[in-house]
């Protein structure tokens, strides 16, 4: 791998949560480092007009490897990512064998490492097998390299297996991240059970199916101290929760999807299988709650559960198909959609939402864009007009609801490790990047 150039990025807007920075400045990059003078020679960069901000970060990703690299693999993954403006993702179990074995998660790391695009967190499971009957090994796991772990795609239903798990997260203070269902009550659903869901006379899908296994799984972080993260979070009455455990100062968090942000049931009129996603989209006074709760603090980040699927997957009509959308290259232009053009929050707030906010959940060094870190920098034209075209995505999948839709604001690039992502830019593309 070439090493990486010395740069200034100059003139940008520097919006920087963890130094608390918000201001126009340059940013001097030398050997994969921030420097507090450029380099001899170094290139530079105009990022006037742009948001200059530490390396996004997603913590809910399907990278689909191992198993089914006909959807997605780290490769492909990972330049969604970077096309998406993320640094860093942290990628789910739930591949073909789960991630349950030391080995498997070294295997992952590694292909991130040869990929070069950017870097991966890889998530363990919960259980052996992801079948919710056996605790893993936690200890070796995080030796491997886990930075968490989760059944994601299913919950831990059984009550001593949870709380096993729990007991095991607190002694090694990793954090258990929770696809809330409970499945005796979702009961085959396939979108939100509501007055869409009868009119299409489509199987509904109870959202007390959520927010019971929130219920019981802040109690047992009560009682083992444990720490605990709600995975895509969907319901008023689940923030209300979320709300409640913070408030008695439990270790609880919890995320959001840009989908679960602007999209209601009310989506799914036309039965399109794009619009089938899991938990389902819920209603406005649900989205209304997660826009709040983003805005008090209840919610702590914005996750895309970028969950890749074929066009065939896809094809088979709304009942069948398997339910989840691509978010990764959409996802900041979304967000910003939901609650910038609203007028309900800001650019140094998204920002935060997507950087310092995530780390934090996992308990990750929150770098930021200070003299001697590292240079994971993520540029935004936060004034760009596109039209999202699957078409371009990056990623193998295209399975949006969002197709066509014009958005404002868009990462027009970042640096990982220092190194220009994608690394096909040329000093005449993007930013009027030239050699000084």
């Amino acid at each position: 791998m070439t090493p990486p150039r010395n740069l200034l990025i100059r003139g940008g807007r520097v919006i920087d949560p963890h130094n608390r920075r918000d201001e126009i400045a340059d940013i001097a990059i030398k050997t994969g480092c921030i420097v507090d003078q450029p380099a001899p020679g170094a290139a530079i960069i105009d990022a006037t007009g742009c948001i200059v901000c530490p390396g996004l970060m997603d913590i809910h990703v399907h990278l689909r490897d191992p198993g089914q690299t006909y959807k997605e693999s780290i490769a492909s993954g990972t330049a969604a990512a970077t096309a998406g403006g993320f640094t860093f993702v942290a990628c789910m179990p739930n591949t073909n064998p789960p991630l349950d074995d030391p080995e498997l998660i070294k295997r992952v790391r590694e292909a991130a490492d040869r990929a070069g695009h950017c870097a991966v967190g890889p998530i363990a499971t919960i259980t052996k097998g992801r079948r919710g009957e056996e605790v893993t090994d936690f200890a070796r796991l995080i030796d491997a390299g886990a930075v968490a772990f989760s059944d994601d795609g299913s919950g831990v239903e059984n009550d001593d297996v949870m709380r096993s798990a729990f007991e095991k997260a607190a002694a090694h203070n990793t954090i258990l991240i929770q696809h809330c269902e409970y499945r005796s009550i979702s009961d085959g659903g396939v979108m939100h059970r509501g007055e869409v869901s009868e009119r299409l006379g489509l199987p509904g899908l109870d959202p007390r199916s959520e927010e019971a296994m929130i219920e019981r799984d802040i109690d047992q972080s009560r009682e083992t101290g444990g720490r605990y993260h709600v995975a895509h979070i969907s319901t008023a009455r689940a923030v209300e929760l979320v709300r409640a455990a913070k408030a008695q100062g439990l270790p609880v968090t919890t995320e959001v999807c840009p989908h679960h942000l602007l999209l209601t049931d009310e989506a799914c009129s036309d039965a399109h299988p794009n619009t089938k996603m899991h938990p389902p989209l819920r209603t406005e006074a649900d989205v209304t709650a997660c826009r709040q709760g983003l805005l008090d603090g209840t919610i702590d980040c914005i996750a895309t559960d970028h969950a890749p699927h074929t066009a065939e997957e896809k094809s088979v009509g709304f009942l069948k198909a398997p339910p989840g959308i691509v978010g990764l290259e959409t996802a900041v232009a979304l967000a910003a959609k939901a609650m910038i053009t609203t007028g309900l929050a800001d650019w140094p707030q998204l920002v935060a939402w997507f950087t310092s906010a995530p780390a934090k959940v996992l308990a990750l060094p929150r770098t930021g864009l200070g003299v001697g870190e590292n240079a994971d920098i993520t540029l935004i034209d936060p004034n760009a007009e596109w039209t999202v075209d699957p078409a371009a995505f990056a990623s193998q999948c295209s399975n949006t609801p969002f197709s066509g839709w014009k958005l404002v604001g868009r990462p027009m690039g970042t640096l990982h490790k220092g190194r220009l992502q994608p690394a096909d830019w040329s000093l005449d593309q993007r930013y009027g990047m030239t050699d000084n």
